[in-house]
């Protein structure tokens, strides 16, 4: 990875197991499945080569760190995934009419919900790890088109720490679901690990 170590990879790799190990938490509570995430595979990637892995669009969750760190981590799902979760979230089984058609705003507005309470837990997840608070924005949702899609002009890194979990949803789903890291941010992370330790 050049001037990403494998050291720099490992620890953002587990900070974010943790962070995305103690969502997952909230989520199975929300969505009354048991929700497994497997351990975290981290590579660095140009901004362009992001979306690579998703057809035609998916649903893409960003949320600011707004204090103990600064930046964006943004989180991806695929539209059926997105879909599934809001049709569990509407009390049905993951089979009904939510998880059905285009995604709409309901699915946006459900998925903006599961995020919140997902990446509070996050939040106070890494701020035991570091001993400090850290503390972030609630999450904006948006469903974008792979072909089209342009970070938005405030994020201006090019390079990503990318880390991807596998994601199951009870006998739902069976996925992944990815997080980004600008590289600037991913190695505040790394450095205010060393710091604690």
């Amino acid at each position: 990875m050049d001037y990403f170590s494998k050291e720099e990879a490992d620890v953002i790799g587990e900070i974010s197991n943790i962070s995305i190990g103690s969502s997952a938490t909230a989520m199975n509570m929300m969505l009354g499945q048991p929700v497994t995430i497997s351990a975290p595979n981290v590579s660095l990637v140009h901004k362009n080569e992001i979306l690579n892995d998703y057809e035609i669009s998916c649903v893409l969750i960003r949320v600011q760190f707004l204090q103990g760190l600064y930046g964006n981590n943004i989180l991806v799902l695929k539209d059926e995934d997105a879909k599934i979760i809001t049709d569990l979230m509407m009390g049905n089984d993951g089979s009904g009419a939510y998880s059905k058609g285009e995604i709409t705003s309901l699915h946006l507005s459900a998925v903006a919900e599961a995020m919140n309470q997902m990446t509070a837990n996050s939040a106070t997840a890494m701020s035991k790890v570091f001993d400090k608070k850290i503390d972030i924005s609630p999450p904006t949702v948006q469903s974008v088109l792979v072909e089209t899609f342009n970070f938005p002009n405030d994020i201006l890194d090019d390079l990503f720490v990318k880390i991807k979990f596998k994601m199951k949803i009870g006998e739902l789903v069976d996925s992944t679901i990815m997080q980004l890291y600008p590289f600037d941010l991913a190695h505040s992370i790394y450095k205010l690990f060393q710091r604690r330790n």
